[in-house]
C-alpha cells in the first residue's frame, strides 16, 4: 500500500469518506460541492491497495441510496487509473453505476469489471482524451439516469506525473473537468467532486493542479 502508518493516516483516513458523504449532502443541496480529498478508489472491503484504505466512493454511494429520492447513483471516475475497488464494492448493487476512463496499461494490472470501462492507450492527448470523456459521459448517463453523480476529477493524467502514461495538459485537465461539470449542470444533476490521484514531487504544483476542479466548477456555477 506504500502508505506508513501514523496518527495523521487513521485520522485522515476516517476523515476522507466522511467528507465524501457530507459532499453528495451538499451536492444534493445546491447542485455542485467539491471535497478537496477523497477518491480511494482502489480499496476493497477486505484490504487496501494503491495508497487507499477505505474507499469513500462506495460508502457515499451506500448511503445516498438509503435516502429518499435517491434511486440511482453515477460514479463518474477520470483517474488515469481504474476504480477497481469501487468496481468490486459495488458489482451487485445495482442501482449504483461505476464508470471508469483509465490508461489500459497502468495500475492495477488485473483490472476489475465495472458497468463501463473505456482503456485508452499510453500518450493519449488533449483533443482525442475530450473527446472520449465526452462521448463516455453522456453514454454513462443514458444507461445509469442517475439522481446524483459522484466525480472522480483524478489530475494523474498531467503529462509529466510519474505515475500517469497520458499526455494530457493541464489546460486540457481544466477543459475536462469544464465540460462534465457543465453538462451535469446543464442537465440539473447533482454532482459531487473529489481530486483523486495525482502524484508530483512538487506540493505546489500538486495542489494547484488538485485545485483545477475547483476552479471549473467556480466558472460552470457561477455562470448565471
Amino acid at each position: 500500500m506504500n502508505l506508513p502508518w501514523s496518527k495523521g493516516l487513521v485520522r485522515r483516513t476516517f476523515l476522507a469518506p466522511s467528507g465524501t458523504v457530507l459532499t453528495a449532502q451538499l451536492a444534493l443541496q445546491h447542485g455542485i460541492a467539491c471535497h478537496l480529498a477523497g477518491g480511494t478508489h482502489h480499496a476493497h472491503y477486505d484490504y487496501a491497495a494503491g495508497f487507499c484504505i477505505l474507499n469513500d466512493l462506495a460508502i457515499a454511494a451506500n448511503v445516498l441510496l438509503q435516502q429518499e429520492g435517491i434511486e440511482r447513483v453515477l460514479i463518474f471516475d477520470v483517474d488515469v487509473h481504474q476504480g477497481d475497488g469501487t468496481a468490486a464494492l459495488l458489482a451487485n448493487e445495482p442501482n449504483a453505476f461505476t464508470c471508469s476512463i483509465h490508461c489500459e496499461r497502468n495500475y492495477p494490472f488485473e483490472k476489475k469489471i465495472g458497468d463501463l470501462d473505456v482503456a485508452l492507450p499510453d500518450g493519449l492527448e488533449d483533443g482525442a482524451y475530450l473527446e472520449v470523456v465526452s462521448e463516455t459521459l453522456h453514454k454513462s448517463l443514458a444507461l445509469s439516469r442517475p439522481d446524483i453523480v459522484l466525480y472522480d476529477a483524478g489530475v494523474d493524467v498531467f503529462r509529466n506525473d510519474p505515475l500517469g502514461r497520458l499526455n494530457i495538459s493541464e489546460q486540457g485537465i481544466f477543459e475536462r473537468d469544464f465540460q462534465v461539470l457543465s453538462e451535469l449542470k446543464r442537465r440539473d444533476i447533482p454532482v459531487a467532486t473529489v481530486i483523486g490521484g495525482g502524484y508530483d514531487d512538487d506540493r505546489v504544483k500538486l495542489a494547484k493542479r488538485h485545485g483545477i476542479v475547483v476552479e471549473a466548477a467556480s466558472r460552470v456555477f457561477s455562470a448565471d
